[in-house]
């Protein structure tokens, strides 16, 4: 008998049918998760389509400073990740995940006071470290729940993040243009109101036993030691950087290097959230296998190379023009970080035994982290906007080189299991 959290295929009577059912779960823990995590990430949207604006165009930082104090937090951050999600396995993911909950409110409220370099950095130290235990408690978490259908309900659930991204987006863009310190800041504390909502959500979630595990793996750090996973996560890790890119060197590219409108940075969003809930399904249906994940690697990885060569363009054209090439770059983009979500879904999860899913998310996470998070700031600054254009071409052949090598990894991890099984 299945000890995950999962509900059968069968239409119970009162259940949502047709379109709505594809994206609506059936009552019970899986729709508890998705509307808790609807309510997250409307803050998150406000936040991110804002931040890096508020803290250079209101606290007066630098953009080379705030990239720097986010990846030294990001550096000290990473090391929650194992630890964190080690205990969820142990312990029950639920609990866990709920005072992270409330520990990202609290910091997110810290971001207000910021008055400089110092505090900015030691905010968001906390921050990282809370957030990436967060993530690895979360996988885990969607895991158990999911059961069986875990993956397709990782797409449902990307496709509902993105949602909230567009309204917190849309939000967000009243602020930017307002731009006013209040303006920011009302955004920064609707954020921390969502996670204290998320968690009043997630309450209703049963505890969930810890599956049992084999008696030679009753040691903490299993997926320290398993090295082809670990040479797949720091592939995603490296790949991860191109989360950032709508979110960080863009914003700043479009306002400062470009004739195309300062709106234009929230529409990129909008986009791409708009996207992800329309089609991170639809691609994710037609990624089901280890193998199948390795190849959404190399064809994310070429999608990237040619949004990169059109944002990088924007400022050789005018406004007009300029706008039609940040909508084409950031639609190009955005297919691309659909098949890489894909990808990163089956593999992470496919490689990884069951009774220690949080502990591996925690080691992806570290390796994103560490590779993708913590650098992104000051690697995408230095490179897209001090290197200009020629920096937006370098950085699309970095993943489109990073999308190919994942394809003999991907291979040589499937293998690995299937010699220690046999």
């Amino acid at each position: 008998m299945s000890t995950e959290v999962g509900h059968p295929e069968e239409t119970p009577p009162g259940r949502p049918s047709g379109s709505l059912r594809k994206v609506l779960p059936e009552p019970g823990p899986r729709r508890i998760l998705m509307v808790a995590t609807f309510v997250d990430t409307i803050g998150g949207g406000m936040f991110l389509t804002s931040s890096v604006l508020y803290f250079t165009r209101v606290v007066h930082l630098p953009a080379e400073r705030v990239g720097l104090g986010l990846t030294l937090a990001g550096l000290i951050g990473v090391l929650a990740g194992v630890p964190l999600g080690e205990i969820a396995d142990r312990r029950g993911p639920r609990e866990v995940k709920l005072i992270l909950l409330v520990l990202l409110s609290l910091t997110m409220v810290g971001y207000v006071f910021v008055r400089g370099f110092l505090t900015f950095t030691l905010i968001a130290v906390f921050d990282l470290l809370v957030n990436t235990g967060a993530n690895a408690v979360r996988g885990g978490l969607i895991r158990r729940i999911g059961g069986e259908g875990a993956t397709a309900y990782r797409a449902k659930l990307r496709a509902t993040t993105n949602a909230g991204v567009a309204v917190g987006g849309l939000l967000a863009a009243i602020a930017i243009q307002a731009d006013t310190r209040l303006a920011y800041q009302v955004l920064i504390a609707g954020n921390a109101a969502s996670f204290l909502i998320s968690a009043a959500i997630l309450y209703r979630l049963p505890h969930l036993q810890p599956l049992v595990r084999p008696s030679r793996e009753a040691r903490w750090g299993r997926s320290v030691r398993d090295v082809p996973f670990n040479a797949w996560a720091i592939i995603n890790g490296l790949m991860s950087i191109q989360y950032q890119v709508l979110l960080i060197p863009l914003p700043l590219w479009i306002v400062g290097h470009t004739h195309a409108p300062r709106w234009s940075v929230a529409c990129c969003l909008l986009i791409n959230a708009t996207l992800c809930v329309l089609l991170q399904m639809k691609v994710g249906a037609r990624v089901t296998t280890i193998r199948q994940g390795g190849s959404a690697f190399r064809t994310a990885g070429l999608l990237f190379l040619t949004s990169s060569a059109a944002l990088g363009l924007v400022s050789a054209v005018p406004g007009w023009a300029a706008l039609l090439l940040v909508v084409l770059g950031c639609i190009v983009h955005t297919v691309g970080e659909l098949w890489h979500a894909s990808g990163q879904f089956t593999v992470g999860y496919g490689l990884a035994p069951a009774y220690a899913q949080s502990q591996y998310q925690g080691m992806q996470s570290l390796w994103t982290s560490l590779l993708g998070y913590s650098p992104a700031p000051a690697f995408l600054t230095l490179l897209c906007i001090d290197g200009g254009r020629n920096g937006w071409f370098a950085l699309g052949f970095f993943f489109a080189a990073l999308g190919c090598a994942a394809v003999p990894v991907t291979r040589w991890a499937e293998q690995s299991r299937a010699n220690a099984r046999a």
